[in-house]
């Protein structure tokens, strides 16, 4: 009896995990909105929290250094991957609207899907293509523009909502194959990538140094690096390390509900009944993709 209610605490860890982590990041926008307010752009916020995040970061590299040399390429995909879904999504979250980039960013059910297909031979199913259907046809209700008659995304943030969602699902794929990676090597190496993006992107886009309310405004970002980030993306890697990357994409579609509930509390923006109905398709693509997981367990 002991050992049934150690194994199922066992299973139970990763979702709780996930579900963790999918408040913390719907509620993420806000904070970055203050922040933002108070003269610490989007950019600058991303390297300040995550370099703030590599700084135990670092220590955890040194401690797995020798799990470095086993897959050099695959932890440099993985450092690119979490760099450019994390910059773009706070990009998105603080130009866009926040259900509409919520929404577009969690197509990742369906690129996990074939994702999981092409990289870990996760089977397909009659289900896999009810996923595709379904996401294709959320993203063409929502994004139909009836002046332009286009059906993509309209917008920056709108695309870059949806590059988020794609390198974040390839990143949880990279996070899955690599078990012979310990998490701690794998947390620090995300952490690192996010601020190395963000550097380059700065870099290249020539933006300086911006002029904040007080010095409190980067000591708040390096906190929200500490404790939020950090935690928000153990968690995360934790459950999809021991869960399989459909179901882990689906509970943290519980993020939508945060940041619909949370957008709506603190702030004026309004959703459409075309997005809505958008974001209803989108999830039940996700859905269905947890039962291709689960027809199938690996």
């Amino acid at each position: 009896m002991e050992r049934s209610g150690t194994t199922r605490a066992r299973r139970l860890l990763p979702v709780l995990s996930l579900l963790l982590a999918a408040t913390l990041w719907g509620l993420i926008w806000y904070p970055l909105r203050l922040l933002e307010g108070h003269g610490l752009g989007g950019l600058w916020s991303a390297l300040v929290i995550y370099a703030a995040a590599s700084l135990p970061g670092a220590v955890l590299l040194w401690r797995g250094r020798g799990q470095l040399r086993r897959r050099p390429a695959g932890l440099l995909a993985l450092a690119l991957a979490a760099g450019w879904c994390n910059v773009s999504f706070i990009l998105a979250i603080l130009d866009g609207t926040v259900v509409r980039v919520l929404l577009l960013f969690y197509l990742s059910p369906l690129w996990a899907t074939l994702l999981g297909w092409v990289m870990l031979r996760e089977p397909l199913t009659r289900n896999s293509g009810v996923v595709l259907v379904l996401a294709m046809a959320g993203v063409v209700v929502m994004s139909w523009h009836p002046q332009l008659h286009h059906p993509w995304p309209q917008e920056t943030a709108d695309w870059l909502a949806v590059s988020s969602g794609f390198t974040f699902a390839y990143a949880n794929v990279l996070v899955r194959k690599f078990s012979d990676i310990g998490i701690p090597v794998k947390t620090a190496v995300t952490w690192l990538g996010v601020a190395g993006v963000a550097a380059l992107w700065l870099w290249f886009g020539r933006i300086g140094v911006p002029a904040v309310s007080g010095p409190w405004v980067w000591a708040a970002a390096v906190g929200l690096g500490w404790f939020a980030i950090v935690l928000m993306t153990v968690s995360v890697q934790y459950g999809v390390t021991y869960m399989p990357v459909q179901r882990s994409a689906v509970i943290l579609l519980f993020e939508l509900v945060v940041g619909a509930v949370s957008s709506q509390i603190l702030t004026a923006e309004v959703v459409s009944v075309r997005e809505w109905v958008g974001g209803v398709l989108i999830a039940a693509s996700a859905y269905f993709a947890a039962r291709a997981q689960q027809v199938h367990p690996q």
